[in-house]
């Protein structure tokens, strides 16, 4: 897969962790190169969020052969006070069932 490297100005809904997360989460034994193609960052960038999410408890990793095999815990709150009550299981469940009903890219809203 290449690696898309696009860049986006201005602001965005989702954060690049938040990406990564729900990418590990849909697919645990994710290549570092896929899983930069698929969120759109550089692999260097997707290894330091990887770090982020390990050392904060959200995400680990075991090694199975010459590939990681990532474990994420949905029973994790989110970092932000505001969402003090809402776990990583919560917020993956909404970005789940957003995908689940798409079956074609999203059109612009009118």
């Amino acid at each position: 897969m290449e690696e898309q490297t696009a860049s986006h100005t201005g602001w965005t809904f989702l954060t690049n962790h938040a990406r990564v997360l729900a990418a590990v989460a849909e697919n645990r034994q994710i290549r570092m190169r896929d899983l930069a193609a698929h969120c759109r960052l550089t692999e260097r960038a997707v290894q330091r969020i990887i770090t982020d999410l390990e050392d904060a408890g959200y995400l680990s990793h075991t090694r199975q052969g010459r590939s990681n095999v990532y474990a994420v815990d949905p029973s994790k709150i989110l970092r932000h006070p505001a969402e003090a009550d809402v776990s990583v299981a919560s917020l993956l469940a909404v970005l789940a069932r957003d995908d689940a009903g798409r079956t074609t890219p999203a059109l612009p809203v009118a």
